[in-house]
This record gives structure tokens, sequence and C-alpha cells, in this order.
């Protein structure tokens, strides 16, 4: 089987090429663009004849298709750019898809929701609340409406796991938070929640999803069940670090402002459709803290 994994430099897209490539009889095709190194090849997904060339040479099975502008803030910065990614190339792949015969799966969000009635089914009306979600709802529809391609679309919340840069996650980046003791004060959410899901979990199920012999719905979920805040999370890695917490301030009815980009309040996602799948191993997930633990303890042997 051969699988293309873009945005394989990201969290969520190096954890996947991992676990491709830890599985028997997987030729694994790793893409990256701004951080392509080495064992990845360097491929700008918006250079559209470029794109096609690679892919006829390569012929894939399964495209993973992790490459995103993921951070809500900078999509509202720079709107023309995460609309072209989020939107623009997945459609481009789709067509690919059906073209050359290869199932595309889709990374979407949780935030195409706009968190006010969870938990949210793959059929639940979307309403994104900030341009980040729109992109990426834009993505899925146009993913979709290629008619005659197999493509799935796998909406996901709030991801953590191995990072080169804790920066490259919006909950690893919480531990360098934590870790600042030099009196610096933070104000962090203690609003909205939030359903960190691990990458490696994530990796695992789309192995075993492509295994999967029987039709696969067009759009699925995949979430841990762990609700947090924010600050909560920062509670539990000062807890785990043994170190105070003092400098970070519970923020329960966070600012509204021109500055700030709206996120969901509660955009819980329902994996009971995904469940009811019967993949191999269904649905086994990290606990959080647990998880932290390990990687923490294993960073400092």
């Amino acid at each position: 089987m051969k699988v293309i994994v873009t945005g394989a430099s990201g969290v969520l897209g190096s954890a996947v090429k991992t676990a491709f490539e830890k599985a028997h009889g997987t030729n694994v095709l790793g893409l990256a663009f701004s951080r392509a190194s080495e064992g990845l090849e360097k491929l700008d997904l918006t250079n559209k004849e470029e794109v096609e060339k690679k892919f006829r040479e390569f012929r894939p099975d399964w495209v993973i298709h992790c490459a995103a502008e993921r951070r809500p803030d900078v999509a509202e910065k720079d709107p023309a750019a995460a609309r072209l990614l989020n939107a623009g190339v997945p459609g481009y792949l789709a067509q690919l898809a059906k073209e050359l015969s290869f199932t595309l799966v889709y990374i979407s969000t949780d935030y195409v929701f706009d968190g006010k009635a969870p938990p949210y089914l793959p059929s639940s009306q979307t309403s994104p609340s900030n341009l980040y979600g729109l992109t990426k709802r834009d993505g899925e529809t146009a993913v979709l409406s290629v008619e005659g391609a197999k493509s799935v679309v796998l909406r996901v919340p709030i991801l953590y796991g191995p990072a080169p840069k804790n920066s490259d996650s919006a909950v690893n980046i919480l531990l360098d938070v934590v870790r600042d003791q030099s009196g610096k004060i933070y104000d962090m959410d203690h609003d909205a929640t939030r359903y960190p899901t691990n990458v490696i979990d994530i990796a695992n199920f789309l192995v075993r999803l492509t295994a999967l012999n029987k039709p696969i719905p067009s759009i699925l979920h995949y979430t841990a069940e762990e609700p947090f805040t924010k600050y909560e999370m920062c509670l539990i890695f000062a807890k785990i670090l043994g170190i105070p917490h003092g400098h970070i301030t519970p923020i329960t009815n966070p600012p509204v402002s021109a500055a700030t980009t709206s996120r969901p309040r509660d955009s819980r996602l329902s994996n009971k459709e995904t469940e009811s799948l019967g993949v191999d191993g269904g649905l086994d997930q990290s606990i959080f803290e647990d998880w932290w633990k390990e990687h923490l303890s294993e960073k400092h042997e």
C-alpha cells in the first residue's frame, strides 16, 4: 500500500507518517514545505502542476491530508492564504483522488461548529464562528462536492503529542507558560471547554481505518472524551512538573474585542458513529495526565 502524508513536518502529520511507516507493507511519502527536512520531500501544495506530477509518479492508494493553516489568529491576518491552503488545496486533491483513484482523508476541525449545542454528530449543521473554522468548513465542502472521488473528512479537536517545538501545538505551548517562573503573569482561559486528543492515537486509528474492508462514511469524528479548559491543563502540567502556578490567572469571562479571534465555547464532537464502524482496536485513547507524565519523564531520563 502506498500512502502520501501532507504536512508531514507538523505535530499530526509526523505522527501519521511514523504510524504508517511502522505498518507492515506500507510505502510512505511524507510531504512538507517550509520545514522539509531529512525523510521528507519538499512540495508546494498550492502549485497544482507540481502536485499532479508528484502524485502521478507515486500513485498513492491513500492520501492523508494534514497540511493546513491551523492557527485561527494567523488565518485572520491573511485570509486569502488561509482560504487557499484550507479550502482550495483540498478541493484540488479531491479532483486528483477521482482521477488517480486514491482515497483522500481530509483532516478537519471541531471549529466548524460554534460550540453552542454540543455534542456534534457528523451530520450536525456546521456553523463556524471564526475565519479558520469557515475555511476548514469550505474545505470539507470542496472535498465532498467532487462527485466520484473517494474522500473522507475526519474532524478532530485540539491536538497534543510529540513535537519539535512546543509552539507547534496549542496544548504543548502551555508547558512553556507553566515553566516560565520569571514573574510574568499570564491570563489563561478558564471558560471554553476543550477535548485535547493525542496525535499518536489519531495516527494509529488512521492506519487501522485504511485496513477496514467496508465502506467508510464521508464524515467521521475522532476526539478524546476528557474535558479541560486551558487553565486546567496548566494545573496538570504544574502538578506533573512540581512547580508553582500562581503566575497563571484563570479568566472565566474572556474579553471579546476586534483584536481577539473568537473560539467555540464547547464544540465537543461525538464519537458514536466512528465507534459503530467496528475498526479493529476501536478508539483506544491516551489518558491526558498519564501520557504527559510518561512523556515528560522520558525526556528527562
